[in-house]
C-alpha cells in the first residue's frame, strides 16, 4: 500500500455491522509511501496513527472528488 499526504484512507468493515470509515492522510511515516499514516478521520476530526489492514485502500483527492485540504 502506498499513499501521499492529501490521499484518503478508506476502511471497509470486516463484519456485518461494522461501519465504513474514511480519513485524510496528513503524514506518511513509512518509506516510499508505506504505512504508518497519520490520518484525520472525517467522522470525528480525531487524528490517529494507522497501519491499515485487510479491507483498507487508498484513494486520491481527485478520486474522492475533494480538494487536498491538509
Amino acid at each position: 500500500m502506498k499513499a501521499a499526504p492529501g490521499d484518503w484512507l478508506m476502511i471497509e468493515g470486516t463484519h456485518l455491522n461494522d461501519r465504513k470509515r474514511h480519513g485524510l492522510i496528513l503524514e506518511v511515516h513509512g518509506a516510499d509511501g508505506a504505512p504508518p499514516y497519520l490520518v484525520r478521520w472525517d467522522d470525528s476530526d480525531a487524528e490517529t496513527v494507522v497501519v491499515p489492514g485487510a479491507g483498507a485502500h487508498i484513494l486520491t483527492a481527485e478520486q474522492m472528488g475533494r480538494p487536498h485540504d491538509h
